[in-house]
């Protein structure tokens, strides 16, 4: 079981983007955001780039959970697991701790885990963007929810490391979250003074 949990963190330190990077003869990280996902990928390098970093990113968490199933874990073991991975994403111990942000993997293992729940928190998300038009604001709203359902609702509480994995997601996310409260703000302000 505690072979399983770091084998997960080092299925996580498989950053797609560095790999995809290699590839272009491109480091990710002294480029725009530096940051070694999805995102910033599709920035530098293309549509192409992004959708093969996510996919990648999103697979290496399902990976994780199928062979968890396989092995006959618990829910709660697997779960630790998809946390690990995410761990593994966000700080990679071969990069000294500077990996990607997150999203792409917890979009796979939520999805593999509870394809429900990952619905609720996608309708979430599309509620809160059609509201403030802001994929960023969104996310935080969505995740947020997800990982107050995995605490209080009693049949999703075995999904519990999750919660611990969102928080830990939105830290890293806490520049981009500064900077789209900041922009939606200063927009609606002058949209009033108009």
């Amino acid at each position: 079981m505690v072979l399983y949990w770091i084998f997960s963190y080092f299925v996580g330190n498989i950053l797609t983007a560095w790999w995809i990077g290699k590839w272009k003869k491109t480091d990710l990280r002294h480029l725009r955001s530096g940051n070694l996902g999805a995102r910033n990928a599709g920035a530098v390098l293309g549509k192409t780039a992004f959708i093969l970093t996510f996919l990648g990113d999103a697979l290496k968490g399902v990976l994780v959970l199928y062979i968890g199933h396989y092995l006959d874990f618990s829910i709660l073991v697997i779960s630790i697991a998809a946390f690990f991975v995410i761990i593994g994403h966000l700080y990679p111990v071969w990069l000294k701790g500077k990996g990607g942000k997150g999203i792409a993997t917890f979009i796979g293992v939520s999805l593999a885990l509870n394809p429900f729940l990952f619905g609720m928190l996608a309708i979430i998300f599309l509620f809160f963007l059609g509201l403030s038009r802001s994929a960023t604001l969104s996310m935080i709203f969505a995740f947020s929810a997800y990982g107050v359902l995995c605490l209080v609702i009693p049949e999703y509480r075995e999904l519990a490391p999750l919660s611990l994995a969102i928080a830990i997601i939105l830290f890293r996310h806490r520049f981009d979250i500064v900077d789209s409260w900041n922009e939606r703000w200063w927009s609606k302000s002058k949209e009033t003074n108009n």
